[in-house]
């Protein structure tokens, strides 16, 4: 096997591992900045494929992201109820948003969680939903317009092979992605769940058996709640993102950035409204 092939393996079996062995801190940071890195690197690569087919194995490199994040999950969960510290990128972006302010750091994972379940995976799961149904029903008909082809003479047998096994690779995409997203909203529930109960029952434990004061004990695992929550949503509102990027790919004959600066930038005209539209507003709030 080459090396390539056993590292994979290799980390397939260490996600499932982080489920029930304990983690050092510094080794769950270290994870995480992995995470963080991952989820930036799908992001970045769904934005530059040009079709869905060029990413094919974004439904099962999404399972596996999501059973790593909640292998993290689960490391930083026990982490945080057994020794009251899951390392320092956890404290860090908790101590960051939180802020000395417990309410405002709540508030901004609320805001987060809302952003990804209700608007970015909702969107997916729906646009997955109609393209594998759409792609679905398509395929008789590109099937009959290969053929046709073919007995016209236009095209040869083996660009006829390649044209129907693209059919059937896009078809399976796209039914492989209306379940994958099924995966991201189950996610969005469990980061949810896990947040409360590191909240509530953190606090517990660092009343009875860590001997806080309650003041402190909220102080302290708020901010390793939160710190950990963002932590696991920020990539999860990423791979999302790739997720609404892939289903949405319709059409299209380049890239994502190339595609929004040819088309939104085509007309010149527009931007001049849109801008003295905006000079209007600035000019009438000044005058009242």
């Amino acid at each position: 096997m080459k090396i390539r092939d056993i590292s994979v393996l290799a980390a397939v079996i260490m996600i499932v591992a982080m489920l029930v062995v304990p983690l050092p801190p510094w080794l769950i940071s270290f994870l995480i900045i992995v995470n963080l890195t991952l989820a930036l690197l799908v992001l970045l690569t769904s934005m530059n494929m040009q079709e869905a087919l060029q990413f094919s194995i974004f439904p099962s490199l999404l399972l596996l992201l999501t059973l790593f994040r909640l292998g993290l999950n689960v490391s930083t969960t026990r982490a945080i109820l057994s020794e009251g510290d899951a390392g320092n990128v956890v404290e860090t972006f908790g101590t960051f948003v939180v802020g000395g302010n417990i309410l405002v750091g709540i508030v901004v994972f609320v805001i987060l969680v809302i952003i990804q379940f209700i608007v970015i995976t909702k969107g997916s799961e729906r646009v997955s939903e109609v393209a594998a149904r759409f792609t679905l029903d398509a395929m008789p008909g590109k099937q009959m317009a290969i053929d046709a082809d073919l007995n016209a003479g236009l095209i040869s047998e083996k660009d006829a092979r390649e044209r129907r096994e693209k059919v059937g690779n896009e078809a399976d995409f796209y039914g492989a992605m209306d379940g994958a997203t099924k995966f991201v909203k189950g996610d969005a529930i469990a980061g949810i769940i896990i947040v409360i109960i590191n909240l509530l029952v953190g606090m517990i434990i660092g009343v009875v058996q860590m001997d806080m004061e309650f003041s402190e004990a909220i102080t302290h695992f708020t901010t390793l709640t939160v710190g950990d929550g963002l932590v696991s949503q920020i990539p999860a509102l990423l791979i999302s993102t790739a997720t609404g990027i892939v289903v949405t790919r319709a059409g299209s004959k380049g890239n994502l950035s190339s595609d929004i600066t040819g088309q939104l930038l085509t007309n010149p005209k527009l931007l001049y409204i849109a801008a003295g539209t905006i000079l209007l507003l600035d000019s009438s709030h000044q005058f009242n």
